[in-house]
């Protein structure tokens, strides 16, 4: 069965990529225009394997198409390049709305409270479910690379989170030696974002980092390849260990267009 899936990937990514899909690529999705020739061959071959094996629907009226096909693809196979990837395998359906959403949010609050109701979002992802985008939001964050944020890059590091069997900021590192390092480095940056916010200072990791390790994972992701290189200035050691995680280095690519 493995052997029948390696070659039907490599079959597809051997196909001629759709002149169309790349005019939507260089349309779209700044991030694009840094990559190498080497990179941007191969993020199209991954492309054609994602495409092919997640379905889209849209919610609220949205028509899928392949313009937002392609640039929701494109962005989540970054965080696949240069890595041995089964394709984020527990992924199946990838949910469109228009625009920012509504969704029910249950929080416990310190002693014992809980607090219930509606809360605007731009995308979620769910363990072993699919991932909810706002069109409006993919495609802002897809022109814009000099934007912080990228709520594509946001839901499918959940997504990588979540193939180590929990959603906890511990995704499967590519070799054992890396978890005690990993531990170490990020576990510490989490908790020195969570006491310069408790003591009201300006942070330059997204605060929503703060909510759990799980989205600061999130977060760091992000920062990783939309602004690397204040992340290395600020936080060295921890630029350090998601350039390991994904075997890039988002800098290089960022100081030739600087």
């Amino acid at each position: 069965m493995f052997g029948f899936k390696h070659k039907r990937r490599e079959h597809l990514r051997s196909l001629p990529f759709p002149e169309k899909w790349e005019e939507i690529l260089i349309k779209n999705f700044g991030y694009y225009n840094h990559l190498s020739k080497e990179d941007q061959e191969e993020l199209k071959g991954d492309i054609q394997i994602f495409l092919d094996e997640k379905k889209f629907e849209g919610l609220e009226g949205l028509e899928i198409t392949d313009e937002i096909r392609v640039t929701i693809a494109a962005q989540a196979c970054i965080l696949l390049l240069h890595r041995e990837t089964d394709f984020y395998p527990t992924l199946y359906t990838i949910l469109v709305y228009p625009h920012p959403f509504y969704s029910h949010v249950k929080q416990n609050l310190p002693g014992g409270l809980v607090s219930e109701g509606e809360q605007g979002r731009l995308g979620e992802s769910w363990y072993r479910g699919p991932v909810v985008l706002s069109w409006d939001d993919v495609l802002r964050s897809a022109h814009d690379h000099n934007d912080p944020h990228n709520v594509v890059f946001h839901e499918f590091a959940h997504q990588l989170d979540s193939e180590s069997g929990a959603n906890e900021g511990i995704p499967l590192l590519p070799n054992k030696s890396m978890y005690i390092a990993w531990a170490r480095v990020l576990g510490g940056e989490y908790q020195h974002l969570l006491d310069e916010i408790h003591h009201n200072h300006k942070t330059d990791i997204d605060p929503y980092g703060a909510t759990n390790a799980a989205e600061f994972f999130a977060v760091v992701t992000e920062a990783f390849f939309e602004k690397p290189i204040q992340l290395k200035q600020h936080h060295p050691q921890l630029y350090e260990q998601l350039a390991l995680f994904y075997k890039q280095n988002p800098i290089e690519r960022f100081s030739k267009h600087t």
